[in-house]
């Protein structure tokens, strides 16, 4: 399974930024795709969840209201619009794939994960 995550670049404070997560095949179906983010010298962190199949959602509290995960079955892409952006989501952002059966923000059940796509957002 190979994940793709591209769409990061710079962005003023208070703009917006669509991230992708592509894989090949289904490799999505049945699974729970998420986003973590990693800041220079701070561990990697929950972002937002996506149980494929169904379309269960979850965001950690520092972006809910903000971002919005959402998925493209025919294209079998998982999205994450960030919106509002602050100097704190300054991060390389990474998509990864869960393979246990029910949603979760635990990064020890994420077996698969794609490049990291970098986010600069400036004042």
């Amino acid at each position: 399974v190979q994940l793709q995550a591209f769409g990061g670049g710079l962005v003023q404070a208070g703009g917006a930024r669509r991230l992708s997560c592509s894989a090949s095949g289904r490799a999505f179906i049945s699974y729970t795709v998420a986003w973590f983010r990693q800041a220079p010298g701070k561990e990697r962190e929950f972002v937002s969840a996506i149980k494929y199949g169904v379309g269960t959602t979850y965001y950690s509290d520092f972006v809910k209201g903000r971002f919005t995960i959402s998925r493209d079955n025919g294209k079998n892409t998982v999205y994450l619009q960030m919106n509002v952006l602050q100097s704190e989501d300054k991060a390389v952002y990474y998509c990864a794939r869960s393979s246990r059966g029910t949603i979760t923000q635990d990064i020890q059940w994420y077996d698969y994960w794609g490049q990291g796509t970098e986010v600069t957002v400036s004042s």
